[in-house]
């Protein structure tokens, strides 16, 4: 178990790295960990739910609307 989480981490650090340099072309650094976090939350959302069966409930709906207006924050500069 503990090798199948580290080739996962591994995979994952392995796209993450490119995807850093080649967004920062476009995107700041505060904006690509935005974006970092809101895909590995839904990842991880979606996997609880196939993996393990759990349930959504209305708070995990409020906190996704938080990630939405966080993300709506960052990349809009008023």
């Amino acid at each position: 178990v503990i090798l199948i989480c580290w080739s996962i981490a591994l995979f994952e650090y392995c796209l993450q790295v490119p995807a850093n340099r080649l967004g920062s072309e476009v995107y700041s650094p505060e904006q690509l960990k935005v974006i970092q976090e809101v895909i590995t939350l839904s990842v991880f959302g979606v996997f609880t739910v196939a993996y393990f069966g759990d349930r959504l409930h209305w708070n995990h709906a409020a906190a996704a609307g938080c990630l939405v207006a966080g993300a709506f924050f960052m990349f809009h500069k008023f």
